[in-house]
């Protein structure tokens, strides 16, 4: 690109509400307000897929918003009464849904700790990909994701980044062993 041609504007932008451009807004209520002496410094990468290892469906919405059928899937009774959510999922396509405002605590991490400090949740943001531990991650996801980073790392300054293996080690995989950090970690520092 030479210096005459203008910069394409970024596809992410996040504002002082925590909300972002580019993302398709869907909320759940699946969340609550952060503590008062907490900030946002954490973003923590999940994998999910409904039922496990398909992609596609309406599932994961689904199941943010309270509203998993439980017998729409045999794998489905066991998520009944379950109420979590992310802030964000990025599915197979790089299509980023919104469903809590990065201002606002979503209920994504459960019991854990980060650089000794317990309860994740109170200052981070998450970030679900559509996926398993057992599958590469697409192109279009690396690319949304690094993205979706940079705007927040514009909006909180440069965050902590990590696994929610990292953050609850022994209860939980992902974002699983072929998360590629060092891929990741290169988009985002562009």
């Amino acid at each position: 690109m030479d210096s005459d041609s203008p910069q394409a504007a970024p596809r992410f932008l996040v504002d002082i509400g925590g909300m972002c451009s580019g993302a398709t807004w869907i909320p759940s209520p699946n969340c609550d307000e952060r503590p008062e002496d907490s900030r946002v410094e954490l973003l923590v990468v999940h994998n999910i897929s409904l039922p496990p290892g398909e992609f596609g469906g309406p599932w994961v919405t689904d199941l943010f918003l309270n509203r998993l059928h439980p017998g729409a899937d045999p794998y489905f009774p066991g998520l009944a009464g379950v109420r979590v959510s992310a802030h964000f999922l990025v599915d197979r396509e790089g299509a980023v849904i919104q469903y809590v405002p990065c201002e606002l605590r979503a209920w994504h991490a459960g019991a854990s700790t980060w650089k000794g400090r317990e309860r994740c949740n109170d200052f981070s943001v998450g970030i679900e990909l559509e996926g398993t531990d057992y599958w590469p991650f697409t192109d279009a996801q690396y690319g949304s994701l690094g993205e979706l980073t940079r705007a927040l790392f514009e909006r909180y300054g440069k965050l902590d980044l990590a696994g929610h293996s990292d953050i609850a080690p022994g209860r939980k995989t992902d974002p699983g062993p072929h998360f590629d950090w060092a891929r990741y970690r290169a988009g985002v520092a562009r």
